[in-house]
């Protein structure tokens, strides 16, 4: 039987990274495939390098390290594409790589997630592993809304039908 804290771990990290997955997919329904690659200038990525490179840092960090497999990824790859994907075609890479991300997090025993390992020079355990992948996620998923909000010049409505002026509970007083 799995430790309480592993799986409230688990649903907290799954659920973020179903966040940022939701994210992406409503702001790419805003842009065509021409603006795939735009770069806002030189020193930036176009979208279609941050959704490689999410797929390659995801991979690396949870499939190949939490889950124990081969590490094959090539970095410069992700930023060196110029082209060659479609924005479906982005879409169902970061779809299949988030749905494997899943469920390796989902299998992975207390074990895997407190053993430590090297990933991408660093050494932290595979649960670091994970938090390092989700906050990534996160993180490139704000640029990808920053960028297309960019292109679009409209809101992406990522919250739309939702109250967020709603107060937090105030049980925790009683708590106290």
């Amino acid at each position: 039987m799995e430790s309480p804290w592993v799986t409230d771990f688990k649903e907290n990290a799954l659920y973020r990274i179903d966040e940022s997955t939701r994210m992406i997919t409503i702001a790419f329904q805003k842009i065509d495939d021409t603006q795939v690659w735009q770069r806002p200038n030189h020193s930036s990525n176009s979208l279609g390098n941050q959704i490689l490179h999410l797929c390659g840092n995801m991979t690396q960090y949870v499939i190949s390290s939490l889950g124990e497999k081969e590490d094959a990824r090539d970095r410069d790859a992700e930023f060196d594409a110029i082209d060659g994907y479609t924005k479906e075609m982005l879409l169902e890479q970061i779809t299949v790589t988030v749905k494997e991300v899943k469920n390796t997090i989902q299998n992975a025993t207390e074990g895997q997630l407190l053993k430590k390992r090297n990933v991408q020079g660093f050494h932290f355990s595979g649960m670091g592993g994970v938090i390092h992948a989700v906050e990534h996620y996160s993180y490139h998923t704000g640029q990808i809304a920053f960028w297309i909000k960019t292109l679009v010049n409209s809101p992406l409505g990522f919250y739309d039908g939702l109250d967020l002026t709603v107060k937090n509970d105030e049980d925790f007083k009683n708590n106290i």
